[in-house]
Formats: structure tokens, sequence, C-alpha cells
């Protein structure tokens, strides 16, 4: 099915924008047309001008058999080929991160940095959101300011574990294409050594109260030049950076300076999660000298969607052929339903519960990809729970609110 009204799904995108100075020689008419009020240029998922590299998206409907009988694949991108997956486009982080986006109302941004240390099963994860999606603050507040609800969330796993995730207020925000700051914490892209070096100086919440701080190094392989809608109409963006990576962590508590393999993503959306979703499970898997990534959709309109691709250790992304099918495994502690895809004659393990929460699961897990055996991150997000306003006080006591921030020297 051909999309005929280009400006209903570029609606969506429009209003993110980035401050980035390098532009391109388009239709000077058109070009300055594109910018804001605010002299940001606004980016699109879809370009408002044709630089030659796409052709107006096609779209094809899927089956409505249960996903369970057969794999059901999405093509609504605009790729070449009519894969779902397709060239990053929009927010100027084509060929790395960039962090000065404009997130509208009701949007988000996060970007999402996990490791595992394989011997001994450490972990560690960190996401930096605008607009924190998790955060009962932001809902609250109606969504209208994402800049005013930013958090730094800290997770580590093991010996002396701790969990971090301070709702902070617009003042605590700073923003450069390769810098991030929210209050005493950062993320900075280095262009030349093609790493991101994250500066951790946060307090962990209950039960557990104690400053985490320290330094964590991403140093991919190769970054991917791609993106993944996960919806139709372009409302939530996938932007798998860097897949196959090594990370170095260095924090100031015993035992929490190890190296291992990393992984490193974002996310994009212009309306809540739980506005779209019900139910998502994601999964990041070592195979040879690349990465698996699985991501599987189910949506409130009942359209279901599977996903999968494999990804070098250069960044070069491909659909897996034939991929296995999802294999049921243990429910989380709160009750979660848990697959991921697992060769037929292998059953997926919980290798290490990483966080549990009533909507939420994180877990390292065992599996099999086309014969070659993998231990893996892997989450489900139930957003029927999530959408259940007695959640939000209990989301409270685990991440408090810091409205006002004074940046020191």
């Amino acid at each position: 099915m051909q999309i005929s009204n280009l400006g209903t799904f570029q609606k969506f995108w429009s209003q993110f924008s980035s401050r980035f100075g390098k532009k391109k020689s388009y239709d000077t008419k058109r070009f300055q047309q594109s910018f804001s009020s605010n002299g940001r240029l606004p980016l699109r998922a879809e370009p408002g001008w044709n630089d030659g590299n796409f052709s107006t998206p096609q779209m094809r409907n899927v089956d409505s058999q249960p996903i369970s009988s057969g794999r059901r694949s999405a093509s609504w991108s605009g790729s070449s080929d009519g894969d779902a997956i397709r060239i990053a486009r929009g927010r100027g982080d084509e060929n790395e991160p960039n962090f000065n986006l404009d997130v509208p109302p009701n949007g988000y941004a996060w970007w999402y940095i996990d490791g595992v240390e394989p011997s001994s099963g450490q972990a560690i994860s960190i996401i930096a959101f605008i607009g924190s999606v998790f955060s009962p603050w932001y809902k609250w507040s109606g969504r209208k300011q994402p800049q005013n609800n930013v958090c730094l969330n800290v997770a580590t796993y093991g010996k002396k574990s701790r969990f971090t995730m301070t709702d902070r207020g617009r003042s605590a925000l700073s923003q450069e294409s390769h810098k991030l700051t929210i209050g005493p914490s950062s993320l900075l892209w280095d262009p030349l050594k093609k790493q991101l070096i994250i500066q951790v100086n946060e307090v962990s919440s209950l039960p557990l109260i104690s400053r985490l701080k320290g330094t964590i190094t991403l140093k991919p392989s190769g970054i991917t030049n791609v993106e993944l809608p996960l919806t139709k109409e372009g409302t939530h963006i996938w932007r798998p950076f860097a897949p196959t990576a090594e990370i170095e962590v260095n924090l100031n508590k015993p035992e929490w300076q190890w190296k291992g393999h990393g992984y490193f993503d974002a996310n994009f959306g212009t309306r809540a999660l739980e506005q779209d979703f019900d139910y998502w499970t994601w999964g990041r898997f070592p195979v040879g000298k690349g990465t698996s990534c699985f991501y599987d959709l189910e949506l409130r309109n009942k359209e279901k969607y599977q996903f999968e691709y494999h990804f070098e250790s250069n960044g070069k992304a491909k659909s897996i052929d034939c991929a296995p099918n999802n294999s049921k495994f243990s429910s989380s502690l709160w009750g979660i339903k848990r697959q991921t895809r697992c060769d037929n004659q292998s059953q997926p393990r919980q290798e290490k519960s990483l966080l549990d929460a009533p909507f939420y699961s994180r877990a390292t897990v065992s599996t099999s990809i086309k014969g070659k055996k993998t231990i893996g991150v892997f989450e489900a997000l139930d957003l029927r729970r999530f959408r259940n306003p007695l959640l939000m006080f209990m989301l409270a006591v685990r991440v408090p609110r810091r409205k006002l921030w004074k940046n020191k020297p």
C-alpha cells in the first residue's frame, strides 16, 4: 500500500530539530521555510527535500494471522529493497550520534548503552533521557516539556549493584552536537577516536543510597548508518549506533573496574510509548564477530511485527534470513511473559536477572541463533501494565525529582 499523503507521515518528525552548523545546499526557498521561529532547522524522518537518495516510501499490508503461527515482516520504510530498515535521516546522526535535538511535547529521545563482563556476569546499563518515558513526573506534567524531565539512569548488576534515576529539570540540561550534559553527569562523543565517554556522578535510589561516580568508555568496532521505524507512521524510531563494541567500566565501587562486550543505540519518538504499544521484546546477542538484534512488537491496534537484523563488526546491517522463531522461557519475578528467538532444538534461559519491575524486565539470556550459542541482553516491556495510574506512585519512590540544578564549574 503506497502512502498517498506524505505530509501526514512527515508531521510527526518535523518537530525534531538540531542546531548543528554544517548545512547542505538545497533549494533555498524550501530550506529557509524549514527553519522554525526559534532559528532551528527542523529535521524529518522523511526529508523535506528530495536529495536523490530516497523515493516515496512503500508499505504493504501484512496478514492477520497470530504471530505465533508464522513470522510477519513489515515493509514501510522507503528503503530501496522494501525492507523496514533504512538509512538514518532527519536528526543529523547518520554517521555519529547527535545530542543536539529539540524533542517536541509528548515526545522523547533516549540514548542507551549496556555492557557485560562474560566471565563474572557483571553488567551495566546507562540510559540518557530527554523526556523520561518511565518518569512519573513527566507523565504527571502532561508531557508538555520533555526538556524539563531529563535524567541519566545508571544500573549496575552484580556485587554491590546500584540503581540511579533522578528526574531533573530544564536547568540541568545542556546540549551540544557531541555532548549531552544532565546535571553532574554527561555523555561525550569523541569524533576522532570514535568513542563514547560517559561521566557518571549520581546518587543511587532506595534501598541502597550512595554516590555512584566514575567513567564508562564505549569503543565501537563500527558505526551503522541505519534506523528502523517501529510504527508505520514513523512516530517511534530505533537507531542502532554500535551493536558491537567493547566497554570499559571504572566506577568508585570495589570490583567495579572491568572490560566486556558493549552496545549502543537510541530511540526517538513523538508520542508516548504507551499510546502506541502494548508489549515488546528486544534483544542483542553477540554472534561471531558481530551482533544479532531482535525487536518484536505488539501494537495497541493489535498489529504485531517481528524484526531481525545482524550487524557485522564494521556496522554493516543485513536481514537475518530464516531467523529462529520466538521461544518462551521463564516469566520475570513480576510475572511478565518473556520469549526470545531460539533455534528449535534449543531453549532460551535466563542467566542473570538484571532489572525487575512490575512492567519491565531486563536480563542476560542464553540462546542459540542458527546453530551458534550466545549470551546476550534481553528486555521485555509490558505497557498495558505501565498504563495503570497506580504504578506511577510506586515509580516515584525509585525516581526522585530534583527540579533545580545549579551548574558547577
